[in-house]
């Protein structure tokens, strides 16, 4: 069936935190945040936060012995946008966010039958959240290793907040959304559901 601008689409959200749940985490919250800003463009999805799964390290797609990681890749190759959520450490994506681009590594060696890679046609986006400067730092090295991947990137496609230097309010302490990150947010949600609809309507042909 050919994609038309009310077609479906499907999203995932990686959530990079170092904590595993049940503890708060501002990464999960901006990234609910944006999966609800994309159900407004006919895009419905979940969140799954990485530390609550044994993801072995490691550059295959199934690294054996308990890997979660299979099952995650499952999720992500049934999609149409991956959205990749990481707090800022010490200026740096998250060390869950760097394991998770190096599980994405082993799609480079996978393609389909006119050897694409399978990513070929995924859109993906990033939220950032921290409490000092460095989100374009963060994003810059996300927007790098998601599309050596295969994924595709809109225009605008990072939502972050940052908080001042040298004190320790999160994102999820906030009393209320600010509007410059929920208009990032919304412009994230609206270009990466266009480009997705395009993509799913006409990927990109084999080399």
């Amino acid at each position: 069936m050919e994609a038309t601008e009310t077609t479906p689409l499907r999203a995932v959200a990686l959530v990079c935190t170092l904590a595993p749940s049940p503890a708060a985490s501002s990464s999960e919250l901006l990234a609910r945040q944006t999966l609800d800003a994309l159900a407004e463009h006919g895009v419905t999805g979940k969140t799954i936060r990485i530390a609550d799964h044994d993801v072995k390290a490691g550059v295959k797609t199934d690294m054996g012995d308990g890997d979660a990681w299979p099952d995650i890749r499952e999720t992500i190759l049934g999609t149409d946008i991956l959205i990749l959520a990481t707090p800022i450490w010490l200026g740096h994506p998250s060390s869950v966010a760097q394991r998770v681009l190096e599980r994405l590594d082993a799609e480079i060696g996978e393609s389909d039958d006119q050897d694409r890679m399978l990513t070929y046609g995924k859109v993906a986006a990033v939220c950032v959240v921290g409490n000092e400067d460095g989100a374009h730092k963060v994003s810059a090295d996300l927007f790098q290793g998601l599309n050596d991947v295969g994924f595709s990137l809109a225009p605008n496609a990072v939502t972050y907040w940052v908080g001042e230097a040298m004190q320790g309010t999160d994102y999820q302490d906030l009393d209320k959304t600010p509007e410059k990150t929920a208009t990032t947010t919304r412009t994230l949600a609206a270009n990466t559901a266009h480009l997705a609809r395009r993509l799913k309507r006409n990927n990109y042909p084999p080399a």
